[in-house]
């Protein structure tokens, strides 16, 4: 995967278990930060509370443990788009070796009623722009 955007997330000393490695569980909340600042520097939010979309479905697969209290360096790029739903993919590394992929899928909603709504066109236009993405 040729990731369109990067981020680099800190290994902090809470997110090791009692096996001194990284919890699975972590590896989401890099990519959920990862994902974030994507949507911060591509939308250009002030707030991200504008960005009203809700985590549908997450997948990982764990290639290798991060042990080391450094950093994580997240790929990320979004991969389709739908109406309403988007997807992005991840690659995880540590040090220059792949610890883990990922790939998040994301539903717009109504802030007030939570049900689907279109994916803003703006949004869409930036995405598109950012990533090289064809209709």
């Amino acid at each position: 995967m040729d990731a369109s955007f990067g981020h680099e997330v800190p290994v902090r000393y809470r997110d090791l278990d009692t096996y001194g490695h990284v919890n699975n569980v972590v590896y989401g909340t890099y990519c959920e930060e990862a994902r974030v600042a994507y949507v911060e520097e591509v939308l250009g939010l002030a707030e991200i509370d504008e960005f009203t979309a809700v985590v549908v479905s997450l997948d990982i697969d764990f290639r290798s443990s991060v042990t080391e209290l450094t950093t994580v360096d997240v790929g990320v790029s979004v991969v389709r788009m739908g109406e309403s739903s988007f997807t992005m993919a991840y690659e995880l590394r540590q040090g220059g070796d792949l610890v883990a992929e990922a790939e998040t899928t994301q539903v717009f909603v109504d802030p007030e009623s939570r049900e689907s709504r279109p994916i803003p066109e703006d949004w869409r236009e930036r995405v598109r722009e950012f990533e090289g993405l064809d209709d």
